[in-house]
């Protein structure tokens, strides 16, 4: 198959994993490991961080429901405490690699769930780590944000919407999430998914589908 574009998620592909960060929390807090992980798996369509990426609450709303939700799981935790580790370190590797794939003349976008909190797509605590966010996503030809949108991975509709802008076929699109949950719906589409749990893995499997060099 020949593809002509790459569709990455942000969070866990071009940054660390913000999992990484959270266990760190939990660990800080004396919380079971992947409490907040489980929390948000709790009615996962209308918990307060789906919501949240869908922009239909604001952070002091998140922070309480958050909290609620926690507390329902037997544990204290607050919204806030969780969105202050959200922002993880950029790989370079990732960055090198999309300017390869710019340099071959590849079509780029990033679909990414966040949230209205923190500055700019990555949601980054600091005035230098936003720049430093906002310089990898002036790479793309089209940046998708589900707070932004009002739509979320893994629903079907913000892949279509990224089809759309890009004026591209799914079966001509490559996608990498670190989620499975986010790639499936990618899949069905057509694209080809690649289920992210390293950078060295996640550019090995995409060479390889594209028969390329990277980064």
């Amino acid at each position: 198959m020949i593809y002509s574009t790459v569709i990455f998620d942000f969070g866990g592909v071009i940054t660390s994993s913000p999992f990484e960060a959270f266990n760190r929390l939990e660990d800080e807090r004396g919380l079971p490991r992947d409490f907040v992980r489980r929390v948000n798996a709790a009615d996962p369509d209308s918990n307060a961080w789906a919501k949240f990426e869908r922009a239909e609450i604001d952070a002091a709303a998140f922070d309480a429901l958050f909290a609620a939700e926690a507390r329902a799981l037997g544990h204290e935790l607050e919204g806030e405490a969780v969105l202050a580790v959200l922002a993880g370190a950029v790989r370079p590797v990732m960055v090198a690699a999309l300017d390869t794939l710019k340099a071959k003349s590849f079509t780029i976008g990033c679909i990414t769930n966040n949230v209205p909190s923190g500055q700019g797509a990555g949601m980054a605590r600091s005035f230098a780590k936003a720049e430093e966010v906002a310089a990898i996503m002036a790479r793309f030809d089209h940046v998708i944000e589900s707070s932004k949108v009002g739509v979320r991975k893994p629903d079907q509709r913000i892949y279509e919407m990224m089809c759309d802008a890009l004026g591209v076929e799914p079966a001509a699109c490559i996608y990498l999430d670190d989620l499975g949950i986010n790639c499936k719906p990618a899949a069905q589409l057509g694209m080809h998914a690649i289920k992210v749990t390293s950078g060295e893995q996640a550019l090995a499997d995409l060479s390889a589908a594209l028969g390329l060099a990277l980064p």
